[in-house]
């Protein structure tokens, strides 16, 4: 369930992938998203991003007071971090600190921290169950700063590593992508894994935020317990569903705040 303090109301995060434009070739509206969110996944330069356009996501992100966390994928600027590579743990765990490092340095001269680790894409996918990579991830957080909280899938190999490290296990949901009954994402190769309505994407995380629960793509309900929601930023309708998200929660008298506040 959200996070919430007696009968205070109800309260979530908004967060959305950012900083994934590369030199010229532009992907999303940042600047359009971070006046909705509460929290920016800002890539980190593996997947996507250029030094600069990480800079000015982490300035944009500060000026508008949205919460900066390192979006750390694999090395795979050309399939954007949505292929798997079978890393050896040592070698994934020393490229998730120079990831981090490297946002680091760009968000503290912009004025900001990195204040959590979310795994993106193929990566974000293979630590739901791949238990040396989930604890190689873990591993770069807990030595880089254990502060640090990991957002990831509810009931993954990641946020029990996390737990077990001792770091604080931020479960999120998705608000434009479709379940399977075992509560994992529906592969981005498969037919309606992502959704495109900004009416039914808002009806349904309203659903999840005060009810707990989302409709599996077989009909089953889910129970679901997230901290935080997400929206994505490369799709073509990204501003507006996360219009109609901010909108519709904020009228069930949810409260948008970042889970690290």
């Amino acid at each position: 369930m959200p996070v919430s303090s007696g009968n205070a109301a109800p309260c979530v995060d908004l967060n959305s992938d950012l900083g994934e434009s590369f030199g010229r070739w532009v992907l999303g509206d940042d600047q359009a998203l971070l006046a909705l969110v509460t929290s920016a996944n800002v890539a980190c330069g593996f997947h996507a991003g250029d030094p600069s356009t990480l800079r000015r996501t982490c300035e944009q992100a500060a000026a508008r007071r949205v919460v900066v966390g390192a979006q750390v994928g694999y090395p795979d600027l050309p399939g954007f971090g949505r292929r798997f590579l079978d890393m050896e743990p040592g070698e994934l765990t020393d490229a998730v600190l120079y990831q981090i490092g490297a946002l680091e340095a760009l968000a503290r001269v912009a004025g900001t921290p990195v204040s959590y680790v979310k795994p993106h894409g193929a990566l974000y996918s293979a630590v739901v169950q791949h238990e040396m990579q989930a604890a190689a991830v873990v591993r770069a957080v807990k030595e880089y700063d254990p502060r640090l909280p990991v957002l990831g899938l509810p009931g993954s190999a990641l946020l029990r590593h996390a737990a077990d490290a001792g770091l604080r296990s931020v479960p999120e949901a998705f608000a434009d992508r479709a379940y399977t009954p075992a509560g994992t994402l529906v592969s981005r190769r498969e037919p309606g894994a992502v959704l495109h309505d900004p009416a039914e994407i808002a009806s349904r995380v309203v659903r999840m935020v005060t009810e707990g629960h989302v409709v599996a793509v077989d009909g089953s309900v889910l129970r679901l317990a997230a901290e935080s929601v997400c929206v994505h930023g490369d799709s073509p309708h990204a501003v507006a569903v996360a219009r109609a998200v901010r909108t519709a929660l904020e009228d069930a008298g949810v409260v948008l705040r970042a889970f690290t506040g």
